[in-house]
Parts: C-alpha cells; structure tokens; sequence
C-alpha cells in the first residue's frame, strides 16, 4: 500500500484538532509552533495551512501566526441551517443501506460516548460524537454530501468545544441511542428524526453559549 504523502498526513492531523476541539475560536499559533507540535516540515504544514484556510476553517492573523475563525451568531444559523437539511436525509439514506454490523459499530461508538459524559471528558466526548455521526453518514454511500457535512463539522468544531466547556456534558439526552434503536427496526423516519433532534439540541446549547 503507497505510502500516505506527508502533506496529507498533517492536513488530517491538523484537522482532527480542529474537528475535535483541541484549538478554541479566536486562539492565535504560530506556524512554527504547528511545525514542532505535528513533527513535520514547513512545507507540508504550509500546505495543510493553506487548505484549511480555503475552507474557512483557519485563518492568517499575520505571516506567522494562524488562528480559528469566531462565529459570530449569523454564521452559527448559517451552519446550523445546512446541517439540519442535510444530515437527516444523510442519516435516512444510511438507515435504508445499513447492515447490522455497523449498526452494532454505531452502539458501541454511543457507549463510549456515554461513558465519556458520565467522566465528564470533554475530549472524548467530542471525538466520539463525530465518529458516531461520520460512521452513520458513511452507510448512506453519498459522497458528495458526506463532503458537504464534512466542511460543516470543520467549522463547528471549535465553538462545540466551547460550548461543552461551559455546560459540560452531563445535561444531554441521548439522541444517539434513540437512532440505534430505530436503526435495529428499520424506521428509517424516525433515524432522522433522532438526528435532526440531537443537531437541534446542539446548536440550541451554542447560541446560549454565545449569550455569556
């Protein structure tokens, strides 16, 4: 198997910190300091850099630092808009295609999520809700708005990683086992129901994040 170019393998790590929260709204690096944190060479970082900026995830705050964009409110309803005409109908497609195995896969993603909320890590939790909804999203089959949702996500990492932080995780409901379930007894509606609630509940603990 061919070896992973490196300016691929830094643009995947450099978005997985942004996609899992590791990186907060407005916090300011030095590209340097990238290139020591991710062990790799200026110029795949660069590279990497130049990618995320085109996809709104990154921005230049001079010539050596980079930082994450803030959301302002019109922004969070843009996002939370598209994701809520998206990712229902993503979750419906998956649930007419899926087999058992990854339904079983999904059931456990959700019991390492659960586990998480109840130590209260952040962290993890984030990791884990992404890898829920990526690996139901990827049973759909549908590429082109799986990369739709994809860029969504990598802009919301960051204020997801705020918000939790304020209100931890202990307050949510879990929407997630509510899919699983209906996902076992090929409701397709109700998996996007469930999913449509769980992006709702999201964003509805966003905006009161943003009123503080």
């Amino acid at each position: 198997m061919p070896k992973e170019p490196a300016h691929q393998t830094v643009y995947r790590r450099l978005r997985d910190m942004i996609l899992c929260g590791e990186m907060e709204p407005g916090q300011a690096v030095t590209i340097q300091g990238l290139v020591a944190e991710l062990d790799a060479g200026m110029t795949p970082v660069r590279e990497a850099i130049r990618r995320l900026t085109s996809e709104h995830a990154l921005e230049f705050k001079d010539n050596r630092r980079v930082g994450l964009p803030v959301l302002n409110r019109a922004e969070i309803d843009e996002i939370s808009f598209a994701r809520l005409a998206l990712e229902p109908q993503l979750a419906m497609w998956a649930a007419a295609k899926i087999t058992p195995e990854q339904i079983d896969q999904l059931a456990a993603i959700d019991e390492d999520l659960n586990r998480a909320i109840d130590r209260g890590d952040i962290q993890t939790y984030l990791i884990q809700n992404y890898r829920f909804h990526s690996t139901l999203y990827a049973a759909s089959q549908a590429a082109t708005v799986i990369a739709l949702v994809d860029a969504l996500w990598l802009r919301l990492g960051p204020s997801l990683r705020v918000m939790r932080g304020r209100f931890g995780t202990a307050s949510l409901d879990d929407r997630h086992a509510v899919a699983v379930e209906a996902l076992r007894v090929g409701d397709i509606p109700a998996v996007g129901d469930a999913i449509r609630l769980d992006i709702e509940q999201g964003f509805n603990q966003i905006r009161l994040s943003m009123r503080d």
